[in-house]
């Protein structure tokens, strides 16, 4: 037997601060597309739900049934990233004028919070917080005169998510690494995925993906190499997709098979795009673009 003891040397773990945010831009659901946030002060995260409805028989409790869990938040930042206007309801028709009250797009966020111990401090290590399909609501934006205390200005959005799925789970709207508890080598290839490297740009992998990276089940596919990458005859204007293990083809948004696709007419684009499937993680540039 062993008898509990609290406040051990090295145990006396603790949370704080926040940074790295990135903000993902999804194409047709995938989110291959992600740029820093810098100026990132506070997230807040306000999950909700969960709550309980007791249902009586017989004089007594019967059963009780508990609500489907929600998440929300609140980000807080001195600045923004440029992209991210599209999914605050803005609209730039020629540089320099912005537009408001527009539609708001759906977005992907990661951001990372120090944890820290009694003996290293934050060097103790970090949880990485991946955030998916989240919605920006109509913040308030209080504009205050210059005086004796300046300060910046602090934009703050609310935002709401919608759950994606997750294998053998409930679908779920945000997953946490802790750096603490996972393999190193995993994880440094989880942030390459998250912050882009000199070849590969910065993408938001689904839950499916980094659960299968830290199980060591996934398979990454390098789509740096000429082999498993479209390929466009300027002479027959005829776009052809390779035959490539994990990877599903998509052109102007519509699932198709490897091989010759059909010739492109004058004027017309053909946008490709490599979709991972399940168990596999792409490697390199995602998409391209083919004008006739």
């Amino acid at each position: 037997m062993t008898q509990l003891t609290w406040d051990n040397i090295g145990e006396r773990e603790y949370e704080t601060g926040v940074d790295h945010g990135v903000l993902y831009i999804p194409t047709d659901g995938v989110y291959d597309d992600g740029v820093a946030w810098n100026g990132l002060t506070t997230v807040t995260e306000s999950p909700s739900g969960a709550e309980s409805n007791k249902q009586y028989a017989d004089n007594q409790v019967y059963v009780n049934l508990i609500s489907a869990e929600q998440f929300d938040g609140t980000i807080e930042a001195f600045t923004y990233p440029k992209e991210f206007e599209q999914f605050d309801g803005k609209a730039t028709p020629t540089p320099g004028v912005t537009v408001g009250q527009q539609d708001r797009g759906v977005f992907g966020l990661s951001y990372r919070t120090l944890k820290g111990n009694d003996q290293e401090g934050t060097a103790y290590g970090y949880k990485l917080h991946l955030v998916y399909d989240c919605q920006a609501a109509p913040s308030e934006q209080a504009h205050a005169t210059v005086n004796d205390s300046p300060e910046a200005l602090n934009f703050s959005w609310t935002i709401s998510t919608t759950p994606v799925p997750v294998t053998g789970h409930k679908p779920t709207s945000t997953l946490t690494i802790d750096s603490t508890e996972v393999d190193g080598t995993l994880l440094s290839q989880l942030e390459d995925l998250l912050y882009g490297t000199s070849s590969t740009s910065p993408q938001l992998p689904t839950p499916d993906q980094v659960i299968a990276l830290f199980e060591g089940t996934s398979t990454n596919v390098n789509l740096n190499t000429a082999a498993n990458q479209p390929t466009y005859d300027s002479g027959t204007h005829v776009v052809t997709l390779p035959a490539v293990t994990g990877v599903q083809w998509k052109v102007n948004g519509v699932n198709k098979a490897s091989g010759a696709q059909p010739a492109l007419t004058a004027g017309q684009t053909a946008v490709v795009e490599a979709v991972a499937q399940s168990g596999y993680i792409l490697e390199g540039d995602t998409d391209w673009a083919f004008d006739y």
